[in-house]
């Protein structure tokens, strides 16, 4: 069900040819009322593809009744006739369901630099139109699938009300948001003004900490659409409150996929003087390269944890730094801890703390190891 458990709202996901796989690459969610709020969150990289750039503009009018989305080509730097086909996609969609275009968010995914085959596009969202329904959410998740060995979904309960969600993304997971698409939808009654507030609040404590590999894209999107079809008003610290686990479950699964990871790690750096040293010291663990083939490996190799955080402006004293494998305190005021044998990284989840020892704020920051498999999988990516 996903996107189409709330009340008031319609998907479907079609093949059009955009993939050479012949996979389903045309996704629709249509937003049937009676209310049209919505909100989105995207990429901070500046350079941004045609649909963010379409659909910024989009979501600063709060309105909005559909989301069309394509794997298959990203549709980024694709010059003036890479934005026509984003304005064309926009009003293709808004005859079809008798709307306007600027009630319509456009997203893509793929190659960077190739333009999409507009005559396919449109005739997929012909297709995905004409394809809508109820139990159509599903299909919506497999179409905009890229790399993705699985599509990902999640459904939470309100007071009330429903919200539910789908998403893309297996790599290039980096903060202020990643290679990734989201949509979620709600049948609670919410002004635009609460679901901007509420989403934001539940991205920066969700997707905006996942690290998979550092690396930003230009195409991500997150977007909220709101129907009201449940008649229950919900504020923004009620959305919040769903929101945020909702989008939790969509993060861990992005992450449970990302190319060819075999470790989920999970970085918490606590006793920081503020919740940005927390971050940044986060932050700068999860992009080690040396750690992440270290975890790879099974290796617990805290001096690249320390070697990290020596990097960073947060308030520390290295003399007095803990760090812990999977609860195993390997080092212990800045020397030599508990003997790094006794750690056990077989296992998928992997933990990492470290205490900073200067205030009572933390973060956690999630990424993966670096594999073979995710050398070879970039590698390729576009041969």
């Amino acid at each position: 069900m996903s996107v189409t458990a709330p009340a008031g709202f319609r998907a479907a996901g079609v093949t059009a040819g955009l993939k050479p796989s012949g996979r389903p690459d045309v996704a629709l969610v249509v937003n049937d009322g009676p209310q049209d709020s919505l909100a989105a969150v995207f990429t901070s990289n500046r350079c941004k593809a045609a649909p963010v750039l379409w659909s910024e503009v989009v979501a600063r009018g709060g309105r909005g009744r559909a989301v069309v989305l394509n794997s298959g080509g990203a549709n980024c730097y694709t010059g003036p006739e890479g934005f026509a086909t984003t304005h064309g996609t926009a009003e293709h969609v808004a005859g079809l369901l008798g709307v306007g275009a600027g009630e319509v968010v456009v997203c893509s995914t793929g190659i960077i630099g190739e333009q999409l085959d507009r005559p396919r596009l449109l005739a997929g969202v012909d297709a995905a139109a004409a394809a809508l329904g109820a139990d159509g959410g599903h299909d919506a998740a497999v179409a905009v699938m890229t790399t993705d060995t699985r599509p990902k979904e999640a459904v939470a309960a309100g007071d009330g009300w429903t919200a539910g969600g789908l998403a893309k993304g297996a790599g290039m997971l980096a903060p202020a948001l990643a290679t990734m698409l989201v949509v979620l939808t709600t049948d609670a009654v919410v002004t635009p003004a609460d679901a901007d507030a509420a989403l934001r609040r539940a991205t920066a404590l969700t997707f905006d900490r996942l690290d998979s590999d550092g690396c930003q894209s230009t195409n991500d999107t997150v977007v909220l659409l709101a129907s009201g079809a449940s008649g229950v008003t919900a504020d923004a610290d009620a959305l919040a409150a769903v929101l945020t686990p909702l989008c939790d479950d969509l993060a861990t699964q992005l992450l449970g996929d990302a190319e060819g990871s075999e470790h989920d790690v999970s970085i918490t750096v606590r006793g920081a003087a503020s919740e940005a040293d927390a971050l940044e010291v986060g932050r700068a663990v999860a992009r080690s390269n040396l750690l992440k083939t270290a975890i790879f490996g099974r290796d617990p190799n805290w001096g690249r944890v320390m070697a990290a955080v020596g990097t960073t402006s947060a308030a520390f004293d290295p003399a007095v730094l803990d760090v812990s494998f999977n609860g195993v305190a390997v080092c212990r005021d800045g020397g030599v801890g508990e003997p790094r044998h006794l750690v056990d990284l077989t296992a998928r989840a992997v933990t990492i703390d470290v205490d900073l020892k200067e205030g009572q704020a933390q973060a956690t920051v999630r990424t993966n190891d670096l594999t073979h498999a995710y050398v070879h999988e970039n590698s390729a990516y576009t041969t």
